[in-house]
């Protein structure tokens, strides 16, 4: 089975805007240390191919999304 790797996107993080977006939440089925804080999609997609894992992208709750 192929580890799996669950991330979302940060709050503060804009579109168009040249920081990263996305922030790893947990990892399961790998043994796999992160030390960063905020990644860009492609350097998620990097390390996911790399350890031969999936990406699972976790949605906010739509009350989250209106109190930005």
């Amino acid at each position: 089975m192929a580890g799996q790797i669950f991330y979302r996107e940060r709050v503060k993080a804009k579109e168009g805007s040249h920081s990263p977006r996305f922030r790893v939440v947990a990892i399961n089925g790998i043994d796999l240390k992160i030390l960063g804080n905020h990644f860009r999609k492609k350097e998620l997609e990097q390390i996911a191919k790399a350890t031969s894992s999936d990406l699972v992208m976790l949605e906010r709750d739509k009350d989250a999304q209106k109190k930005k």
